[in-house]
């Protein structure tokens, strides 16, 4: 054959960008190579449109052509009509003679010797732009899109496939197997069984590979894992697809319904797809537009009623279009669909508007006839707005009402198409309803502004409310001003409503009275509604004006939850088991109507320490909201589990959970859930990463408290709480102690979730006994112990048994301090929280040292550090090293009494070996150590992480056991006892 001249291939574009192909590059750079060596091969690249094949068969000239190999290349033409235009492509610039001879026996000798010369002998050229020389490295043909072409080029090819080309010749054949004729298929399948053949075939790409792929388009970003899951599913991990759905602005929550809201750059990306379908006949159009309108699987019949073509006409093109992989074979019972569901897309927006118009209204009356659902008449109601907007409407809500729970986003846009007919523009009871519905639809959408509008405008004109149509009124705009943030204005919209009714309230006000007492729990004001919630569970247990089975579920749900957020055990404890029964009874559609309720459940379980109910109720919560629903049930439940998984050990997945629970929030413009999840954030860090990186933990957990907004007391709470936390596990104890006492309002914490509150308590006496303040520390400890022995929680219990260790060994008291930190951390171990257990071990192991030995010491510690290995505590593994250190030091024993009740770390430097350094504690031996080099406070306080008035609180407290007045004395004391250690 003559020589071949090509283009230079140059850098792919980002959009063009190979990943997870690793396994397949590296077939075809192994090709590649044995090319170079004088070893040809036939090279199957096969795959889905849109899987990469074109792009891999660009590489392979690429790599081909750098390695000094000759290029030719072609690509499949539908509906030719010239034979063998594959070849003839493939050597357009080359006299080709024998290609139009009508004796295949003869083109096929000729085509193969020529192959064959061509590949093995000299010849000038150009390769990848460069001037080609003597030619050494063979040769490769690259044809794309085989499956397009004529039937004379695939009987050549399989005859070449079958009688491979001697020599160094690459023959690279790209096709989508689905569309490829019998006679090449059987060719290549015989050479990839003896060797022949190398096939390369293009899987979808998994999770990781759509990342990287989405990195290469829009550059590094925060990546939501599950959004990943989401649209790897709907793409089918084939990277056009992918394209095809992040250029048109995919949702998850409106897949498969809509690939996106913008349609120009879904038919500009699609425009692979767009001239697949200008390939039909009219037929097979027709065929194609009925079932781009029937969306998702059909039946031919169905597809004949609205194509119009009868049933064979329409059997004749559905088989062509089987054929032409444009509709596949789906499911039993003779069941169709589009290849997929993009393809559909693409069809229904070329259509023409009358073709759109009829074929909907012929689906509309076919499914009517059948008793379809909702949802169903819906999906083409909405299409017929303009032509017949009386009869859409209606329509539309009822769609709207089902689909609510699972497509919020959906709902929303039929109850706007039906708020713009003639039915829904009138002033009317039935148009408030309509309103009210929307209103629901967009905060479950997360639409919360708009919500609040829509409330607003309902209550603004209100001469054609009905009495419960205006209570409901006023519960959305409660609950639409609550998720905003607004509370209270919240709470004024409440308080009007309510004192309008009659008490005690009745079943009637059953939604009102649930929206506030949500809103008070936000607040972290629940007592100030419980009164008017036990109002209407009394009532409940009248039929009168009972409300529907999910409202009355939810009520109860909020009353047991809103006394396990008090504390209030014997009351809440049968509450829950009883909202568990109820709510477990409900099907997902009814629970995804009141977000709050699993959410709500799960949590108050949670303060009970129920933690396999509450894993429970909220992983059924985070399935349904992750189907679609509304996205503040997202968002409370990530939350939810976030804790859970910080208490449980599971710090790597709560931060996962943490950090989608962020994006969830900032998605929404939920500004309080941002505050929480970066909280549990850091809460879930302390642990897990190490003393190095404290100073950027707690500036995070700062922050965290900063955009907090003053008065919001579950949120505020909830982040002063974590913020104490982490200060505290950092070492900074007086700044746990400011963390606390300012966000729960002083000593008792009253404004802190009362739940919580001997573990609160008892951190606050820890914390107040570390700083120097006795006092404090000894009246926290008291009102843990009464909040403990009123809760009658064991988790609670265990944190306050520990508290009042830390006392005893501060006291000297090591036998009742080594038994009650034991007792602490078998409680820990047996409620499930591995993280509490190996840090009241290792808090405990210096009364241990002193009471049972260093045996016993070291047995505690190992069982700590076991169990921070296994839960990716590092933290306390650091802790754990440095309590070794001070209880076997490395030249000269030292008291163990220097590591009593202490979690906080020892000085970099080794421990102080000195009777004198034997005094202080840990932390007091470190700043000790640093004064005496000079330095100055807030140098230490910047060094160690603390704060400024922490390291002051500790200096005092030195001098005052050390006898000792100023910087300079203690200077010269610590030099002395080095002095006296080194006799």
């Amino acid at each position: 054959m003559g020589e071949v001249h090509v283009l230079a291939t140059g850098s792919p574009q980002d959009w063009q960008a190979l990943v997870g192909r690793e396994a397949q590059i590296g077939r075809l750079t192994a090709a590649v190579e044995a090319l170079g060596s004088g070893r040809g091969a036939v090279l199957e690249i096969a795959g889905d449109p849109g899987a990469g094949k074109t792009r891999l068969l660009a590489l392979l000239a690429e790599r081909a052509g750098a390695a000094g190999a000759r290029i030719a290349r072609s690509t499949a033409l539908r509906g030719t009509g010239a034979p063998r235009q594959l070849f003839r492509d493939a050597w357009a610039d080359v006299p080709a003679p024998g290609l139009a001879d009508s004796d295949e026996e003869a083109v096929f000798r000729t085509v193969r010797a020529g192959l064959a010369g061509w590949a093995a002998g000299p010849g000038g050229g150009s390769v990848a732009g460069r001037p080609g020389g003597p030619g050494s490295g063979g040769g490769a043909v690259l044809f794309d899109d085989v499956h397009l072409a004529d039937e004379a080029s695939v009987r050549l090819l399989a005859r070449l496939v079958r009688t491979p080309v001697p020599g160094p010749l690459l023959l690279a054949v790209g096709h989508c197997p689905r569309r490829t004729g019998s006679v090449l298929l059987e060719a290549l399948d015989d050479g990839a069984r003896i060797g022949t053949v190398v096939r390369i075939e293009l899987d979808p790409l998994d999770e990781t590979a759509v990342e990287e792929l989405l990195t290469a388009w829009y550059g590094p970003g925060d990546h939501d894992r599950t959004y990943i899951e989401q649209i790897r599913a709907a793409a089918d991990g084939n990277p056009r697809n992918l394209r095809i759905l992040t250029a048109a602005g995919w949702r998850p929550e409106l897949w498969p319904d809509s690939p996106g809201e913008d349609t120009g750059a879904l038919l500009r990306e699609a425009a692979a797809m767009g001239v697949e379908l200008d390939a039909l006949s009219a037929e097979q159009t027709a065929v194609a537009n009925a079932a781009a309108v029937l969306a998702g699987p059909f039946r031919p019949e169905d597809a004949a009623r609205i194509s119009g073509l009868g049933l064979a006409g329409t059997l004749n093109a559905l088989d062509e279009l089987v054929r032409a992989d444009v509709i596949r074979h789906v499911a039993p019972g003779v069941r169709f669909a589009f290849r997929h569901p993009l393809l559909g897309h693409v069809a229904h927006e070329r259509a023409s508007l009358p073709t759109l118009l009829g074929a909907h209204q012929r689906a509309l009356d076919l499914l009517s006839t059948r008793g379809a659902s909702a949802v169903d008449l819906a999906r083409h109601a909405e299409h017929l707005v303009g032509a017949d907007g009386a009869a859409a409407a209606p329509l539309l809500a009822r769609g709207a009402a089902e689909i609510l729970p699972d497509a919020p986003a959906t709902a929303v846009r039929w109850l706007g198409l039906a708020l713009q007919t003639p039915v829904g523009e009138r002033p009317s009871a039935e148009r408030a309803a309509l309103m009210l519905e929307c209103c629901r639809a967009l905060s479950a959408a997360g639409r919360f502004d708009e919500a609040r509008s829509l409330a607003h405008d309902v209550l603004r004109d209100d001469t054609h409310l009905t009495g419960p149509l205006r209570l409901r009124a006023s519960a959305m705009r409660v609950a639409a001003e609550r998720q905003l943030g607004r509370y209270d204005e919240a709470a004024g919209v409440a308080a009007a409503a309510l004192e309008r009714l009659p008490r005690p309230l009745d079943a009637g006000a059953a939604e009102l009275v649930f929206e506030l007492g949500v809103l008070h729990m936000y607040r972290g004001t629940y007592g100030q509604a419980r009164e008017a919630v036990q109002e209407v569970v009394t009532a409940l247990t009248s039929d009168a004006g009972r409300p529907d089975d999910r409202l009355a579920a939810a009520i109860r749900v909020l009353a047991a939850f809103g006394d396990a957020y008090l504390g209030l055990t014997a009351d809440a404890i049968p509450a829950l088991v009883e909202g568990a029964r109820l709510a477990d009874s409900l099907p997902d559609s009814d629970v995804a109507r009141i977000p709050e309720l699993l959410a709500m459940l799960g949590c108050g379980e949670m303060f009970m320490e129920g933690y396999t109910a509450a894993g429970r109720h909220l992983h059924r919560c985070l399935t349904i909201a992750r189907k679609g629903g509304p996205q503040q049930m997202k968002l409370n439940t990530l939350l939810g589990l976030a804790y859970i998984d910080q208490q449980t050990g599971q710090l790597a997945r709560s931060e996962r959970r943490a950090e989608e629970a962020r994006r969830v929030a900032r998605a929404t413009g939920a500004a309080d859930g941002v505050s929480m999840s970066e909280a549990l954030l850091v809460g879930a860090m302390i642990w897990s990463r190490g003393r190095a990186e404290s100073a950027s933990i707690v500036a995070a957990a700062e922050h965290a408290v900063r955009i907090a907004r003053p008065g919001n007391g579950w949120w505020s709470g909830s982040a002063a709480m974590q913020l104490a936390l982490v200060r505290m596990v950092s070492g900074d104890a007086a700044g746990c102690v400011d963390a606390l006492l300012e966000g729960g309002g002083g000593p008792e914490l009253r404004k802190l979730q009362p739940a919580y509150r001997p573990m609160l308590l008892s951190m606050l006496s820890t914390a107040a006994l570390r700083a120097g303040d006795g006092a404090l520390a000894r009246q926290a400890a008291l009102g843990a112990d009464e909040a403990a022995e009123s809760s009658g929680l064991s988790v609670q219990r265990a944190y306050v048994t520990r508290a009042q260790a830390a006392l005893h060994a501060a006291d000297g008291e090591h036998p009742i301090a080594a038994k009650l930190f034991e007792q602490s951390a078998l409680g820990f171990r047996r409620a499930g929280r591995p993280v509490q257990h190996a840090w009241t071990l290792a808090a405990g192991a210096g009364s241990a040292a002193l009471v049972h030995g260093l045996s016993v010491a070291g047995s505690w510690l190992d069982a700590a550090e076991e169990v921070a290995r296994i839960h990716g505590a590092v933290r306390i593994e650091e802790e754990i090293a440095e309590i070794r250190a001070l209880l076997v030091p490395p030249a000269q024993a030292v008291s163990p009494a220097a590591t009593v009740a202490q979690s906080e770390p020892p000085s970099p430097a080794g421990p102080l070996h000195s009777d004198v350094r034997a005094l202080l504690t840990a932390r007091e031996q470190e700043i000790a150590a640093l004064v005496a080099t000079g330095r100055r406070s807030r140098a230490i306080a910047d060094e160690l992480f603390l704060s400024h008035r922490t390291v002051e609180t500790h200096l005092a407290r030195i001098y005052r056991k050390l006898n000792v007045s100023s910087r300079t004395a203690l200077a010269h004391l610590l030099q002395g006892a080095d002095n006296v250690g080194t006799e």
